[in-house]
């Protein structure tokens, strides 16, 4: 079944995020604060004082370079970062966002990101300009923060012309770069700004990394498009200590903020601070990894008691190649439902007292989103790969072919999106049930590692929820699948216990007999650039490893 509502209208499609940042060049009002935990300070932009800098480093970028080169941003979750990727769209060249390397693997992908990108001039800021150099020997290298000059007015974009290059993650294949167009990006933008109802007034606050889609088009592009304000920190930061994300969705007024499920988790074992205020908190988005049910529910019995509402929690869905968003739950928060595991398998949502609790991740605004199966819409209820068809939609990958991924044909209409992740539609709503490459199938039994993966981190307290990957394996017994478990730091317990834990979990949940549970230490299994566990990889590494 096909749901949509409201396209987005064609006079917004022909205003750029640029041109709605210089409109705004003469308020005197706070843009960008980046929260510098580690030196205790804050470093804050208005909008006057960041479009002047823009302008700057436009002129630089266009002193070394021609409209349409690419423009690689190296640096950390700090002001230089959104100075130079709105440089780069204001100069007319295609941004590049990235991540600074910090470690062997990453290095190696950045690598090879910048060489499939073809970009010579490399961005970054002061803080960061040494760590480029060790990384590589850059061509031209911009360090933003350190610039003067009169500056550029901004170029004229065309809406299809290419604005940056979004880098997918690689948990299931090798990265590649999604081209937004301008018209993606603003399409994104106001379809955000009406799902998550983002004015003047919103604070979109989080930690969220600005090379992931989520975070930049969460804190760097609205707060740009509404007129609103962005204040950020770093992912680190957040993870060395949970409260201080709490703090900041306290501290300021209307909050819409977004993270992945694990950060709600982490939240709700701190706990809240007898000071803490979470009444101003509009929106909570949670995405980017599958919502845990028990995940929403403790949220709030947490933080409830601290002004939270429940239904400012929205579970949601997208990917880089929609430019980020495709559905979300509605101003009524979470809606879910508790569906039969072996319908659920075998490709059709079927609701019972007893089975598995899911979460929704609620509708789409302003584009189609379909359910397909061997080229045909599903009807609700039935399971297939969910696929995507609006203004959104990135316009292919970077010097590849897209036919598989772009190229869907559905009832005459061209141009769908073949997301890859399997979904199905009940009562209306969205629910995401896998990815189709992951897809265990054992027995002529459809198992998605998600579900095997939640039964496992909730085996065992020695277990990290959010670090296990399952993935099916096979042998001479046949086809089978594994799961592979991070412990969770200073967790003291036997082998033996944790791992009967988990085929005892999985088996109760999941009638499914584990081929092999293999516990690795804290780190120990292999993430993508945005921190979700990297499956594939984790098969290559583990899949031989039995018990």
């Amino acid at each position: 079944m096909s749901r949509t509502s409201a396209s987005v209208p064609d006079e917004v499609m022909h205003v750029s995020i640029v041109d709605r940042l210089f409109a705004r060049a003469d308020d005197e009002r706070l843009l960008f604060t980046h929260q510098d935990h580690h030196r205790g300070v804050e470093h804050t932009l208005t909008w006057t004082e960041f479009a002047a800098n823009v302008r700057i480093v436009a002129g630089e970028f266009r002193r070394v370079a021609e409209p349409g080169e690419r423009v690689a941003i190296l640096a950390g979750q700090e002001l230089a970062y959104p100075l130079a990727f709105f440089g780069a769209l204001a100069a007319g060249m295609v941004a590049v966002p990235l991540m600074l390397p910090g470690n062997r693997a990453q290095a190696d992908r950045l690598s090879g990101v910048l060489a499939d990108s073809g970009a010579r001039v490399w961005a970054t800021s002061s803080a960061a300009a040494a760590k480029v150099r060790e990384f590589s020997d850059p061509g031209d290298l911009v360090v933003v923060d350190d610039l003067s000059g009169p500056g550029l007015d901004p170029v004229r974009v065309d809406p299809e012309s290419p604005a940056y290059l979004q880098y997918t993650s690689g948990s299931t294949r090798e990265p590649a770069g999604a081209v937004i167009p301008h018209r993606a990006m603003v399409a994104a933008c106001w379809q955000a700004s009406q799902a998550y109802a983002s004015d003047e007034q919103t604070t979109c606050a989080g930690w969220i990394p600005f090379f992931h889609d989520m975070g930049l088009i969460q804190l760097l592009c609205l707060p740009v498009y509404v007129g609103g304000r962005s204040v950020f920190m770093s992912p680190a930061e957040f993870v060395h200590r949970p409260q201080r994300w709490l703090r900041q969705l306290s501290d300021y007024p209307a909050v819409f903020t977004a993270a992945p499920n694990f950060a709600y988790d982490l939240a709700a074992d701190v706990g809240a601070e007898d000071d803490l205020d979470l009444s101003d908190v509009r929106i909570a988005l949670n995405g980017a990894e599958p919502v845990r049910p028990r995940t929403v529910e403790r949220f709030h019995e947490v933080f409830g008691p601290r002004g939270f509402r429940p239904e400012a929690h929205r579970p949601s869905y997208g990917l880089a190649e929609a430019t980020v968003y495709v559905a979300s739950a509605g101003e009524e928060g979470p809606r879910g439902a508790v569906l039969d595991r072996e319908a659920l398998a075998q490709g059709r949502a079927v609701e019972t007292p007893d089975g598995q609790p899911v979460i929704s991740v609620g509708r789409p605004v302003g584009q189609l989103v379909r359910i397909v199966h061997d080229g045909h819409e599903q009807p609700e209820g039935e399971v297939g790969e969910i696929w995507v068809h609006g203004p959104n939609v990135a316009s292919g990958y970077w010097g590849r072919g897209d036919a598989d991924a772009f190229g869907g044909v559905l009832d005459g209409l061209e141009g769908w999106l073949r997301t890859g992740d399997l979904g199905v539609f009940h009562r209306g709503d969205l629910y995401v049930t896998g990815r189709l490459k992951d897809l265990i199938v054992v027995d002529g039994r459809n198992f998605h590692p998600q579900d095997l993966e939640a039964a496992a981190g909730e085996a065992h307290p020695a277990i990290r929820r959010d670090r296990v990957a399952a993935f099916g394996v096979a042998d001479e017994q046949g086809e089978g699948a594994m799961v592979v478990a991070e412990w969770a730091r200073n967790a003291e317990a036997e082998v033996k216990d944790v791992t009967r834990a988990v085929l005892r979990a999985v088996s109760r949940e999941h009638d499914l007999t584990l081929r092999a549970v293999h516990l690795v230490p804290s780190g120990g299994l292999p993430r993508t650039s945005s921190g979700k566990v990297a499956r594939s990889a984790a098969k290559a590494r583990y899949g031989g490893v039995r018990g």
